[in-house]
């Protein structure tokens, strides 16, 4: 019996809007309006009046149905679910957007019916409900498309792919479609026709979306060679920036400095230009220090017997000075050197005994990764003096520790130069010349 009536209200809504359908609904307004006293053509306005009014309340009521109730309880229903993707569907307002489909899609069905004597108008009604409908479902595919890109955002494996600009690029499409769609609907035209003709408006389209092009493009080559990635620390010193990723979308590059201000920079120019990823320093097992002490050259000498003795209690490099004396000692002894000259045979310097000094001391240092390039050398000299470089890696790659690493270390070298009687080359101060002239009038 129940499935009976199901049938029949099935069979009754699939034939509602049938020319015999409408001619019935039709001939039974104007039955009732004459029996009020009405006839010609007072009827056809008076019934296409009273059906206008009650499809806007009738849809008014739909709409007020939808929303209230109906996105009332899927909002409850997301709630209390343990899935995301419907909290996705609810933040980004996905359900609000279907809700206003529902009282047009009853004024399209209507429309026919309200009109059923005024054609030409119930054509030109159709169009213009139907482009709302489009319009409307295309806001629901937009924040449908919103949703998925947060949903996919959240995905470990995907925090650091491009999804803003894949998201971006399919949105583009979709809306060129719907444009052309809505024009075919407003002047009834055949969307291939459209298509056709849109091929004389290439280099203008191109033109206009150039920067989207060319974003796209960088987008991709960025995403296939994974050169770039959400949380990377990148440095780009064309365009000042110096911090991490936050945002990589169609056409721009977004990175928030270490002084937390954001730079934009366009995506292609990470394919044109060139610019710094500090990504295979963080992925390694160190930071690299690369830093130079400037030794005066006026006090980089021979040591002299007295001097080696006292380097000679330095715990760390006590017993290389004595082996390497004793070797230039047998040197210069079995080469019969005479030694009168300081100059002539081998001699142990100042600058290289602490360049061993340093070497050993970060060898000693818990904080230097002892399996990583560690090297002291020195440069060519310059107008500056003699630089002295470190080269070695920390174990950690977090900045506020490798710089306290790092102060930790030349703290103590520079401290310890004085040791080995070397000078720091500076630049005279204003406080130098005056000294100088004051000795010089004294």
């Amino acid at each position: 019996m129940y499935m009976i009536k199901i049938d029949e209200v099935s069979e009754a809504a699939e034939g509602l809007l049938t020319s015999q359908n409408k001619s019935t609904f039709v001939a039974w307004w104007n039955d009732l309006l004459s029996g009020w006293g009405m006839s010609g053509n007072a009827i056809v306005y008076m019934r296409s009046l009273l059906l206008f009014v009650l499809a806007v309340i009738l849809s008014g009521i739909l709409w007020w149905l939808t929303r209230k109730i109906l996105i009332g309880i899927l909002h409850q229903l997301a709630d209390k679910s343990k899935t995301k993707w419907d909290d996705y569907l609810v933040s980004t307002r996905f359900f609000s957007a279907v809700a206003h489909l529902v009282p047009f899609l009853f004024l399209d069905m209507m429309i026919e019916i309200v009109f059923y004597d005024f054609p030409n108008l119930s054509r030109l009604l159709l169009r213009l409900t139907d482009i709302v409908i489009i319009i409307i479902s295309l806001y629901a595919v937009l924040r449908f498309l919103n949703a998925l890109r947060n949903i996919l955002m959240e995905k470990p494996r995907l925090k650091d792919k491009p999804i803003e600009s894949y998201v971006q690029l399919v949105k583009i499409v979709i809306i060129c479609l719907v444009i052309i769609l809505i024009i075919s609907i407003a002047f009834q035209v055949n969307p291939i026709v459209i298509l056709t003709s849109m091929g004389a408006m290439t280099a203008i389209l191109v033109l206009v979306f150039k920067d989207t092009i060319l974003g796209f493009v960088g987008s991709i080559q960025l995403a296939a060679n994974d050169m770039i990635r959400i949380g990377d620390w990148v440095t780009m010193e064309k365009y000042g920036a110096d911090g991490d990723v936050v945002e990589i979308n169609l056409a721009t590059v977004k990175i928030q400095n270490f002084d937390k201000t954001i730079t934009t920079i366009p995506t292609y120019s990470f394919i044109s230009d060139s610019f710094k990823n500090w990504r295979g320093m963080l992925d390694s097992d160190g930071r690299r220090i690369m830093r130079a002490i400037n030794i005066k050259i006026q006090s980089v000498k021979y040591c002299s017997p007295e001097l080696l003795s006292k380097i000679g209690e330095i715990e760390l490099i006590r017993s290389y000075v004595d082996e390497k004396e004793k070797e230039i000692e047998e040197f210069n002894q079995s080469h019969k050197i005479n030694k009168s000259v300081l100059l002539n045979g081998r001699n142990q310097t100042n600058i290289g005994i602490f360049r061993f000094y340093i070497k050993k001391y970060l060898e000693s240092r818990s904080e230097i990764n002892q399996d990583m390039t560690l090297m002291v050398r020195q440069l060519e000299p310059t107008e500056k003096g003699v630089p002295i470089q470190l080269y070695a890696f920390t174990k950690t790659q977090e900045w506020d520790k490798y710089e306290a690493v790092l102060a930790d270390v030349f703290d103590h070298l520079l401290a310890a130069v004085k040791y080995f009687e070397l000078e720091i080359f500076e630049a005279p101060a204003g406080s130098d010349m005056r000294n100088l002239v004051e000795k010089s009038n004294a």
